[in-house]
């Protein structure tokens, strides 16, 4: 009797391991050919994900503050800064990239994380939330937006910004970084003004231009907001905010909160005064105390 308590002892024990899967440090090095990931730091898990033509690099102050106490999972997407390509040379980019952050959480074992998304890389977070909600422990997204043109105009649509779009678009395919810079202005001001938002400052590092272009496009034309009702998880909003009527960055408070409404459980809402689109660089102490209420 005492050897088959032992042996069925033993059997339950071996199907426990096999449905947790093999220990952290057996598994195989994560390999993709869209994003590449850093980890660092020990302790409740939590991913970065920086936005458009930029890497990890963004998030250097964020994660030389939170690594004595978080395991950090820094993304970078490839085609940005020096990184090839790969697959995100040809087609959509966002979706399959959130497919990859989706595939790295479960071949990585995270148990609810925690995800930070600036710009491109929260809307990249907030599909990820949407399309695993059992997977996801709370989202920050840092001035970003499910539909961007609706933080110029309340009432835009794919649509009405799509020519646009296509612009844009052209911009860095035939002109490059540079000449993405030197149209920049002018290609704002088609947007209601919003060079600045857009174009000018978003930690630009470079990249492959064909990647850039396909980003760029996918940034100013998907739309999002019906995605919305299916994220589980809690929502924080992070954004710049000037107390100057005469700033764009005066009316963020109402066109954030519009943009985030359809939320099923109510978002927490941080502006950082004095911020613009570089939140984390801008006004790196009043970012981190909002990641520090974040992580509370």
């Amino acid at each position: 009797m005492e050897q088959r308590r032992s042996i069925l002892k033993g059997l339950a024990g071996g199907a426990a391991l096999w449905a947790a899967g093999p220990p952290a440090h057996a598994r195989a090095p994560f390999q993709s050919t869209r994003i590449v990931v850093e980890t660092r730091g020990g302790g409740p898990d939590l991913i970065l994900i920086p936005g458009l033509a930029s890497t990890s690099a963004v998030w250097s102050r964020t994660a030389a503050r939170l690594a004595d106490r978080r395991r950090l999972h820094l993304i970078s997407v490839r085609g940005f800064g020096e990184l090839t390509a790969g697959a995100n040379a040809d087609g959509a980019i966002m979706g399959a990239v959130a497919g990859e952050v989706r595939r790295y959480i479960a071949e990585a074992g995270l148990a609810s994380p925690a995800i930070i998304g600036h710009s491109m890389g929260g809307q990249v977070a907030l599909r990820v939330a949407a399309d695993a909600p059992g997977r996801v422990g709370r989202v920050m997204t840092v001035d970003a937006s499910p539909f961007f043109p609706a933080l110029i105009s309340p009432g835009a649509t794919v649509g009405d910004v799509e020519p646009i779009a296509q612009v844009a678009y052209q911009a860095v395919q035939f002109l490059g970084d540079e000449g993405l810079r030197s149209r920049g202005r002018a290609l704002g001001l088609e947007l209601g003004g919003a060079a600045d938002a857009v174009f000018g400052s978003m930690g630009w590092q470079g990249g492959d231009r064909r990647v850039l272009a396909q980003a760029l496009y996918e940034v100013m034309t998907v739309d999002l907001r019906h995605r919305l009702p299916d994220i589980a998880a809690p929502v924080t909003v992070v954004y710049g905010w000037s107390p100057d009527e005469a700033s764009p960055r005066s009316r963020a408070d109402g066109l954030f909160r519009g943009a985030y409404a359809s939320l099923p459980r109510p978002a927490t809402f941080e502006r950082i005064e004095g911020a613009e689109h570089m939140v984390m660089i801008d006004q790196p102490g009043r970012f981190l105390a909002a990641v520090e209420r974040f992580l509370a």
